[in-house]
């Protein structure tokens, strides 16, 4: 994995990663801000009262007295009653959970517009509000089972021997539940209810069905029941999936690239000792080889090639001579003029390192650098004689590398020549001997001196 795929593989992760995070601190804050929210709701003791009960905003209210009371005497004025005159009820407030979550706390107030008398209460607390010599007092009640009107600033009445709670029309009383482990009133699961109850004493005849009841509450959903929570899951998974599979796959193509270095080492040394064979032959291109190798390459890289592509490129023009291990070594370091016979002769190296290379298979056309570098782009080159894009890319490139080496070094018959009249050369040649573009590219390389360093220009 090279560089460029690299960083991008970084990013797709690190954006992934911050999606899949956006998307769970929005689960948490839309979690929150539902578990949060007070329910208020006003009802009406009619609707309260009927069978059918009040169903608001994920809960059902519904308030009925039990069957079966009784009766007491109530002499408030001292009037020497004789006859019962207030009937006690059993008072159920249910309270039904209808959502899929959980009622986490509620309380409610119930206001009277009636005098009622209270002996009792179960499970949760109550704080009684009532109006005594025009001043509102109020005290909570833990359980009023214990009630002991000595501990308490409240009205109270005393009949049979029973301490009751006063309550006045335009009182009121506030009921909070017992989350303790008896009662667990609160929190109300999915689809179950709770019921408070009370029992009250009335005047006989009457109810307390005109009362209201003002009820707050709070529901409670666990953070996986969002969905945008397993949303957010999924994208952790997949990034853990992706990230899981990218720390493999870089450990597995670290090993390879190991590998492919330490193959590709064997295999440039080994191409650059047969070629040292060859240069060795004359000592005025001692390092010809390499150096076209290496200016191809780079000819290859502005071009746009890499990786792989790009060692082939320079293995093949490292090899582009091998053609001259058959030339004798009196005609390739004769200081003087060729003959005709002795030039057909040098020219068949490039024929002959076509044929030894034919038999190279493991590196793809290694054999067209050798056999076609010295054709040219207007076909007066040879062997064949081939033109423009007949010849192969590889053989262009590696014929503008080798004639710039040739006249960038010195040789047995001449002195090298200056950057200037290089440049002068390659402009010349464009066309005809050079493939024009890549001519350009040797130029741009010459000007921006980027040979600097492989040799002197």
């Amino acid at each position: 994995m090279d560089v460029k795929k690299s960083r991008v593989a970084f990013w797709v992760f690190v954006i992934t990663f911050l999606a899949a995070t956006a998307v769970m601190i929005a689960s948490v804050i839309k979690n929150n801000a539902y578990n949060n929210t007070i329910h208020n709701v006003d009802i009406e003791g009619e609707d309260m009262f009927s069978q059918e009960g009040v169903a608001v905003d994920g809960i059902t209210v519904n308030a009925a007295p039990r069957s079966g009371t009784w009766t007491k005497l109530f002499d408030l004025n001292n009037e020497g009653l004789t006859e019962n005159n207030y009937q006690a009820f059993t008072y159920d407030f249910t309270f039904a959970n209808n959502t899929k979550d959980e009622v986490s706390d509620f309380w409610f107030q119930l206001n009277f517009k009636k005098d009622v008398f209270l002996s009792s209460a179960w499970n949760g607390s109550l704080e009684i509000h009532q109006n005594i010599n025009g001043e509102e007092v109020s005290d909570t009640i833990p359980d009023l089972r214990d009630y002991n009107s000595k501990d308490y600033p409240l009205n109270f009445y005393k009949v049979d021997g029973e301490t009751l709670v006063a309550i006045k029309a335009g009182d009121y009383l506030i009921y909070y539940p017992s989350s303790g482990m008896n009662a667990m009133e609160v929190p109300i699961k999915s689809n179950e209810g709770t019921t408070p109850g009370f029992i009250m004493y009335v005047p006989i005849g009457e109810d307390i069905e005109d009362s209201t009841l003002e009820l707050e509450y709070k529901f409670y959903r666990k953070l996986t029941s969002e969905m945008i929570f397993w949303v957010s899951m999924a994208g952790y998974g997949v990034w853990l999936v992706a990230m899981i599979i990218f720390v493999i796959t870089s450990i597995q193509i670290k090993k390879y690239k190991i590998r492919h270095e330490r193959d590709n080492k064997i295999i440039t040394e080994s191409i650059e000792t047969f070629t040292k064979f060859i240069d060795a032959k004359d000592p005025y291109t001692n390092g010809h080889s390499k150096r076209v190798a290496i200016y191809t390459k780079l000819i290859a890289k502005e071009m746009g090639y890499e990786g792989e592509e790009l060692d082939r490129i320079y293995y093949v023009a490292l090899l582009h001579d091998c053609g001259k291990i058959g030339v004798p070594d009196n005609i390739l370091g004769k200081p003087g003029r060729l003959t005709d016979e002795e030039f057909e002769i040098i020219k068949s190296h490039s024929v002959r390192g076509g044929e030894i290379l034919s038999h190279f298979k493991s590196l793809e056309n290694v054999g067209e650098g050798a056999l076609y570098h010295h054709e040219r782009y207007d076909g007066k080159g040879y062997p064949e004689g081939k033109a423009g894009e007949d010849i192969p890319l590889i053989a262009r490139m590696i014929c503008v590398a080798d004639s710039f080496d040739a006249m960038n070094t010195n040789r047995v018959y001449r002195n090298k020549l200056s950057k200037e009249r290089i440049i002068e050369e390659i402009e010349t040649n464009k066309g005809t001997q050079f493939d024009p573009v890549i001519a350009d590219v040797m130029l741009e390389l010459l000007r921006d001196n980027k040979l600097n360093g492989i040799t002197d220009v």
